[in-house]
Order: structure tokens, then sequence, then C-alpha cells
């Protein structure tokens, strides 16, 4: 087979598969649809039927307690002798009844019938009934489940009953009140899959019951009542829960099942996904086979050529490109990506060099912008002094000189020690002692570790000099200069102070952003434009002053040693 021919099976070949493989996902597609809707369906059932069976429960219990508090209502009309004889073996018989209570018309605790147990002397408050409640109803009605209050030392979780009865007697109405333990215990265990539960609210929206009270009452957890009283009996889903409404014959009340779509719906979805997803890929085998071969043999170089790329972009400047085979134009794509391979690394060693030579350039064009009219100044000094007869004055003078400008020539280097740079500082000093006629003093104080590492040459002096013809120049008393050196982290920082006349926040905001033109203040930013291109924005100067106070400029560098400065 030619290698056209072979291209053109290899593309006939890719969308057979490509089409087999879009209908067969749109089949699964429509089918997990159907699937997932036929699930939901079987879990709103489910939920319904547990539902269902919770309101009946919730139903008969009611209707016990109402055929309770008949029995009740009877007794109550008998003698009291009669009336205690007939309560007594009424709560033998139902151990589940916790107190039968009767209340005056003015909604006094008249009597109070419970196994083994007598009410508190002083009830400060009792849940089980409400006199204003009582008047308003009145019939026979059911409180929500509270604690029983009204016992020293037991407090059950009830469900109250009051009925009033006929008027004319002592006792205006009667409450029953029935353990609520049975029921709760009963809606616990309830499960719709491993999340789901059940709930009891009323017609308004206000739960009676529920599971996870204290997870409510925390503010940990919340149910949307208002929205669920609003819909009638039914089962309701959306794309996360599944509710089932039904109401409790004979009461207000409604039960609410929860339970959670991903666990009763996307779980055997995902399984039937999973089962899909075998076949699919068994009714894809033979197609992915013949193309799986296919591509071995013809995108193998084109492989090689992607990874080649890729090593390529990771490691430029050290790549070697070995030419790929294969087709045709495979190998003309070889071919050109050598070809551009090596215009690169030549491109890049160009620039490379330039940037090296741009930042020499950058480096000397700054340092040559020092004001030389100090060495005129000097040497002017020095001259006076001879003719002055102070000719010891003068070649202390000059041997200083001769210091500085060794120093300033650091045999070509850019970065001398700074215990060099220090010397180079007192130097110029000394120097300017000798112009300004002893008007300032100069302080040293240096950290010794810091001595030993390096700093860019020239980088006190313009700050010193800065300090001396613009802080000191116009002072009446003695100026005064220190200089200190100290460790920060790995960071070297050096602290010219002076208390010269200081500057305004104004002056010192643009300082640093002066014009090459304007010579006040060059040497500062000569020193700042240095340091930020051998090390770095985050390096160089910061300077703060207050007027008739004095200046402090801070300089700041990294830690740097013998021979690893000049990968700097």
């Amino acid at each position: 087979m030619s290698r056209t021919g072979l291209r053109i099976t290899t593309i006939l070949v890719s969308v057979v598969v490509g089409i087999v493989a879009v209908i067969l996902c749109c089949c699964i597609l429509l089918f997990l649809d159907r699937y997932r809707s036929a699930m939901v369906q079987s879990a709103r059932t489910t939920s319904a039927q547990s539902v269902s069976q919770v309101s009946n429960t919730v139903g008969n219990y009611l209707r016990d307690m109402t055929q309770a508090m008949e029995l009740v209502e009877e007794s109550m009309l008998e003698s009291a002798d009669s009336r205690d004889r007939l309560l007594a073996a009424f709560l033998n018989f139902r151990p589940d009844v916790v107190a039968v209570t009767s209340y005056s018309p003015s909604g006094v605790l008249l009597d109070c019938w419970s196994l083994g147990r007598e009410p508190r002397e002083t009830i400060y408050q009792n849940l089980s009934f409400d006199l204003n409640t009582a008047r308003a109803k009145g019939e026979p009605y059911m409180t929500a489940p509270h604690v029983e209050t009204i016992f020293e030392r037991y407090y059950p979780w009830v469900v109250t009953m009051t009925a009033p009865l006929e008027p004319g007697g002592e006792a205006a109405w009667v409450s029953l009140d029935l353990s609520f333990s049975s029921i709760s215990s009963y809606i616990n265990n309830v499960s719709i899959g491993q999340r789901g539960y059940c709930f009891l609210m009323d017609d308004s929206g206000n739960i009676v019951y529920h599971p996870q009270q204290q997870l409510l009452y925390a503010g940990l957890k919340s149910e949307d009542t208002q929205m669920l009283a609003g819909r009638e009996d039914g089962s309701y889903a959306d794309d996360t829960v599944i509710y089932s409404i039904t109401s409790v014959a004979g009461s207000d009340w409604r039960v609410v099942g929860v339970s959670y779509v991903d666990e009763l719906v996307n779980r055997n979805v995902s399984e039937m996904i999973r089962l899909s997803m075998v076949l699919a890929a068994v009714v894809l085998a033979a197609a992915l086979l013949t193309s799986w071969l296919l591509s071995h043999l013809l995108g193998r170089p084109l492989r090689g050529l992607a990874a080649a790329m890729e090593s390529f972009e990771t490691d430029a400047d050290h790549f070697t490109y070995r030419p790929v085979g294969g087709t045709l134009e495979v190998q003309e794509l070889s071919d050109s990506f050598g070809h551009m391979v090596l215009r690169i690394q030549q491109l890049m060693s160009t620039v490379r060099e330039e940037e090296i030579n741009l930042r020499k350039t950058e480096l000397k064009a700054l340092q040559a912008q020092i004001n030389p009219h100090f060495l005129y100044n000097t040497l002017d000094s020095i001259a006076w002094m001879c003719e002055q007869g102070r000719n010891a004055d003068a070649v202390k003078m000059v041997h200083a000189l001769a210091r500085l400008f060794r120093i300033s020539i650091s045999r070509g280097h850019e970065m001398i020690p700074i215990a060099k740079e220090l010397e180079h500082a007192e130097s110029y000093l000394q120097i300017q002692k000798y112009r300004y006629k002893n008007q300032f003093t100069y302080e040293f104080d240096v950290e010794s570790a810091c001595l030993d590492y390096y700093c860019n040459k020239i980088t006190l002096q313009p700050i010193i000099e800065n300090a001396i013809n613009h802080g000191l120049d116009l002072l009446v008393e003695e100026g005064r200069i220190v200089v200190r050196v100290r460790q920060d982290g790995e960071d070297i920082v050096f602290y010219v102070q002076d208390n010269g006349v200081g500057m305004s926040p104004e002056q010192v905001r643009t300082i640093l952003q002066r014009d090459p033109t304007d010579r006040t203040g060059i040497g500062i930013k000569n020193v700042n434009d240095r340091l930020q291109i051998y090390f770095g924005k985050r390096y160089g100067l910061r300077i703060t002053s207050e007027l008739d106070v004095g200046t402090c400029v801070e300089i700041r560098m990294p830690k740097v040693q013998e021979g690893d400065y000049e990968a700097k």
C-alpha cells in the first residue's frame, strides 16, 4: 500500500470509528436518561410507601389516644371514689399514659393521676395545659410533643390531649399526657435510603417532631417547611431531594419523607453507566484495535517528533535534535523542525550576548554619572594646603585620595568586599572633613560578620556626598554622619544617617525619580538604579527624613559571597 493510500485508510478508519462512537454515545445517553427517570419514579414510590406507613402508625396512635380520652371523660362523670378507682385501673392498663390532669375554669390544676408520682408543690410552667388555648378551642385538641414539667425529676416526652367537660362541675377541662417515645422511636428508625428520614409538621408548616431536632435548634440544619406546607399530598422530586407528603387522618399533622437522589437514584445510574461503558467498550473493541494498529504504524514518528518538541520547549539551550523517520510528510516536518531548532538556538545565543553587553553598558553608564567635580575640588584643596604650608595635611589628603581611587578602580570589578567599600567611604569622609574644616564628625557602626560579604562599589560615597552637600552644608552647629551595617535575614542593610536640615515628604518621594539632566541628588538615583539592575526591584534605597531633624538612607542588598556574585 502506498503512503497516500495508507493515510486515506487511516482517515477512513478514524472517521468510521468516530461515527460509531458518536451513535453509541447517543444511544447510551438516551438509555441512561430513560433509566434515570424510571429510577426517580421508583424512588418516589418507595418514599411514598414509607411515608404512608408512618402516617398510618401515627394515625393509629392518635385514634388510640382519642379512645383513651373518651374513657377518661367517662370516668370524670363518676363520683370521686369511683373515678379514682377507674383511673387507677386505667393507668395500670395503659402504662404509656404518663398522667391524667383536671383543671378548674380558671386554669388551676385540681387533680393529677399518675402511677407512683405526685405533682410538684409549685409548678412554674405547665407545658401540657394553656388556659387561653383551651378557651379558644372549645373542643378536644392536641398539643405538639413537649416535655412533661409537673413532676419532680421526671421529664418524659409526651403529647397532651385536652378536652372540655360538661359545665357546672368543679373541673372544666381534663388532659391526658401520653408518652410520645414509642412514636418518636418509630419515626427515628424509619429510613429512606442511608440518609433519608421522616418528620412531622402541621398544616401551617410548624415542625411537630423531627428526628434531628438538635441540629435544627443549633442552626446546623434547616427544613423549608413553608414550601412543603403549600403543597398537596404526594411526591415531589428536584435535582437532589425527593419529598413525600401524607396527611395524618383525624389531625392537622402531616408526615414528610425526605430522601436523596444521589443515593437512591444516582448510585444505580452510576452502576448502569459502568455497565454501559463495558458494553460500549466491547462494541468498539474491533474498530479500536484496527485504528490502534494503523495509528501505531503511522503515529510513532509523529509521537517522536512531538516528544522532541516537548524536550526542546523544556530545555532549548541543551537540546540536540535527531531527525525521525516515517512518511514523506513526517520527514519534511522533521527537517523543518530541525532547521527551526538550530535557528532558535542561534537567536537565543545572540539575544543572551546582547543582554549581557547591554547590562554591562548600563552599569558602566550609571557609574560614569558620578559627579567629577569632587576630584577638582579636592585637588584645589590640596593645592591650597600646600600654599598655606600645611604639607602634612596635604599629604594625608593625597593618601586618602589615592585610597579612594584605588578602591574605585578595583581591577574593573563591580563587586568588592564590604570592608573595602567602608574603607572607600572613610577615605571620602576624611577628604571632605579637610575640605569643610572639621565642620562635621562621622562614625562607623558595623557588624563584623558583614565585612566579608560583597557589595556594589561606590555605593556609600554618593549617599554620603548628598548628606554633606544638601544636609550638613546649611547647618550652623556641628554636623554628624553615622554609617551602620547590619544583617537582616538573607539581606545586608546599610544605614547612612545625618542630623542635617532634612527633606519634606514631597522631596523624599521625588528624589529617586529625578531626570538625568537634574544634577541634584543624581548620586542617590545612581545607586538605586545600579542596585536594581544588578539584584532586582525588591532591593535598593528607602529614604526617611524629617525637616530640621535629619535624614536616614537605608540601602538594602542581598548577601553576596566571594565567587558567586558573577552570577548575579
